[in-house]
């Protein structure tokens, strides 16, 4: 790790308090010179870090730039292992085709790509996703099935939603629930989707890699919004910007989906999901094939399906398509 990157970690995990160079200097057995030119360098980079005659350095508690030192005081013990494999970019086209490249190059269970903004952010259906720098978290993971113990995608999409809704629960006072298949709400409203993007081998039929993109809105105000999605999606904190949030809610998800003691349990995962599933017993619209009909949603069955009823009594059980819920 650089100097100006050990000088960041350090900083990140006093932020708001002054430590002097000369104990920076100490602590990483460098001058205080290279600690004086890291922090310039750092203060180049959009960091904002008062220097205090008699106290020294200090990291803006409002700072809110995505860092790879910023997440590092975040990561559990298991998350710390994927440190190293954390990949930061100020913009990219999307973070699951930046995630896909590094996947068909050989890239290793557990690489993180995560973006200030996508200019070509996508969802299902290859819908354009809304990334805005500075207001989202956009982040994608690649998995190897072999590594994650799970070999169903509707599992490990399962898995993804019920982990991002802890995590954005851990970082705030909201209630996250699940819109089948991938989407997270909040307050009826939208604030996270998930695509989950997989490659199979072609003699043997089994995956040889899943990305996971997942895209937050952090803190988009609603005037910020296309017009047409203000009534549809939200923000974990559509008021106000709070320090250092993104780096945390970044490695609240990696623990969460990487850094997990044992291997998740598909029972236990579909336990979790189907708790938060916001649709059951509901009156919904599902729209398959360009058709459209009403139903009840009932269940989830162990393979992820949605199992809801149609007008005529009959159980149907959906692997594909779109629901909306009845108003």
């Amino acid at each position: 790790m650089s100097t100006k990157n050990r000088v960041l970690e350090l900083l990140e995990s006093r932020r708001g308090e002054s430590i002097s160079g000369e104990q920076i200097a100490g602590l990483l057995g460098v001058s205080r010179s290279a600690v004086w030119k890291a922090v310039r360098e750092l203060q180049k980079d959009g960091y904002h870090i008062r220097a205090v005659t008699n106290k020294g350095y200090c990291l803006s508690a409002e700072n809110d730039i995505l860092s790879v030192p910023g997440i590092l005081p975040f990561l559990s013990e298991g998350g710390r292992q994927y440190a190293g494999q954390i990949r930061i970019y100020e913009s990219l086209e999307s973070t699951n085709k930046t995630a896909m490249e590094l996947a068909v190059a050989g890239a290793e269970h557990g690489t993180v790509v995560i973006a200030d903004c996508q200019t070509m952010g996508k969802g299902r259906y290859s819908r354009d996703f809304f990334s805005v720098s500075g207001g989202g978290l956009y982040m994608s993971i690649i998995l190897r099935p072999g590594s994650l113990r799970l070999e169903n995608p509707a599992s490990i999409t399962a898995f993804a939603a019920v982990s991002v809704c802890e995590a954005i629960e851990s970082i705030s006072d909201k209630t996250a629930t699940i819109k089948w298949v991938n989407d997270i709400f909040i307050d009826g409203k939208k604030v996270c989707g998930i695509l989950t993007e997989a490659v199979t081998d072609f003699e043997s039929g089994g995956l040889n890699w899943i990305v996971l993109g997942i895209g937050i809105n952090v803190s988009i105000p609603e005037k910020d919004f296309p017009e047409h999605l203000r009534s549809l999606a939200v923000s974990i904190y559509p008021d106000k910007k709070v320090s250092g949030v993104r780096n945390r809610l970044s490695a609240e998800i990696i623990n969460r989906i990487l850094g997990h003691a044992s291997p998740p349990v598909e029972s236990e995962i579909f336990k979790e999901y189907k708790k938060r599933l916001m649709m059951l017993g509901r009156e919904i619209t599902v729209i398959q094939n360009q058709t459209e009909y009403q139903a009840i949603a009932v269940d989830v069955d162990a393979a992820g399906h949605l199992l809801v009823k149609n007008e005529k009594g009959k159980l149907l059980a959906l692997s594909s398509g779109e629901v909306r819920i009845s108003q």
